[in-house]
């Protein structure tokens, strides 16, 4: 079985010495995120991490993901342990409190996902997937997709994903082929083929989150002409309830 032991005196090290976060702690915004706070949230994330998720990677490694007709399943274990990190709010930390998150300054939060990923990073790479993806629509969506899709990231009912590589494009991203088609409703339909979706297809949550890179008709070629498309797994309806299974599917898994 896996141990792991969070060097949290080095991570506190870092942050009074080196970072200053007594000092950020005090910054507008961050009115509950006090040293005793982030202290008790540091605390905890070593212990989760120690005692669920580093007994969970060996098991990871012995029986991994697995597909079949679509449906890909985790290996045991790994849905109690999400289940546990979504109850004690880990994937609401660095969020906006708007949408249900815990304001803290950003160190903080990566000491946490550094705490995940050392103990088992094949699980901590699905809250740092949503993370980002939940940050790009906190950045950049409207307000209406806000409210629809970030309460339910930022609390972890749903999972995020970032959908960039092709097959044929590889690193270089300017050259994906994925379409995005408009359409009289005001969506897009997209078309295309991705690979290496980290935590792609799962079923832990109710629903994932794919942000698809894609390029519309009359788009310059490059990465300028990119565009970033939602592709929930379900639809999501205007009162934020799931509607029908959209037409994206898992065709296979990483060897």
């Amino acid at each position: 079985m896996s141990s792991y032991n969070a060097p949290l005196a080095d991570m506190w090290f870092v942050l009074r010495e080196l970072v200053g976060i007594e000092e950020l702690s005090r910054l507008p915004g961050f009115d509950n995120a006090s040293i005793d706070t982030i202290e008790s949230v540091l605390n905890e994330a070593a212990k989760f991490s120690a005692e669920v998720l580093a007994p969970l990677n060996s098991t990871g490694d012995r029986q991994g993901a697995s597909w079949e007709n679509g449906v890909v399943r985790m290996p045991e274990g790994f849905r109690a342990a999400y289940q546990t990190f979504t109850a004690n709010g880990w994937g609401s930390l660095g969020c906006e409190p708007e949408f249900g998150g815990m304001s803290v300054p950003r160190v903080s939060t990566a000491a946490v996902r550094e705490m995940l990923n050392a103990a088992n990073m094949a699980f901590g790479l699905c809250p740092v997937l949503t993370g980002g993806a939940v940050e790009a629509l906190s950045l950049s969506a409207s307000e209406e997709i806000k409210r629809r899709f970030l309460p339910p990231m930022v609390t972890g009912e749903w999972t995020g994903t970032m959908n960039l590589t092709e097959p044929q494009a590889g690193s270089d991203v300017g050259a994906l082929r994925t379409r995005a088609i408009a359409q009289p409703d005001g969506t897009y339909r997209i078309t295309g083929q991705k690979i290496f979706i980290t935590w792609g297809e799962h079923p832990l949550t109710e629903n994932i989150v794919h942000l698809v890179l894609a390029r519309t008709p009359d788009a310059p070629a490059g990465t300028k002409g990119i565009s970033c498309f939602i592709v929930p797994k379900f639809l999501v309806n205007d009162d934020g309830s799931l509607g029908e299974r959209n037409d994206v599917r898992v065709v296979s898994v990483e060897h």
